[in-house]
């Protein structure tokens, strides 16, 4: 028989474990971009790859941060609810 449903504690680490992650994410982003501000480089490519930065990848980082944390709080409060139904709390 298989099991059916989630480990509190460990859906409860993954909670934490994803938003752990938040940090790091946000960090990637402040540090290429005050790089990146900082660097003397001119012309097209530079204006291509800034672009891109600001539009793309800086935009998609920040929806990994974003989903990291719902996801992680969902999961932290699934393992709560779980850990209610089983008389745990």
């Amino acid at each position: 028989m298989s099991m059916y449903g989630a480990n509190p504690e460990q859906l409860a680490s993954l909670g934490s474990t994803m938003k752990s992650q938040i940090e790091p994410i946000n960090g990637l982003i402040a540090t290429v971009t005050s790089v990146l501000a900082n660097t003397t480089w001119l012309g097209p490519a530079r204006d291509r790859f800034e672009s891109e930065w600001n539009t793309s990848f800086k935009t998609t980082l920040s929806r990994l941060s974003d989903a990291f944390q719902a996801a992680g709080a969902d999961c932290i409060q699934r393992s709560n609810d779980l850990q209610m139904v089983m008389g745990a709390r």
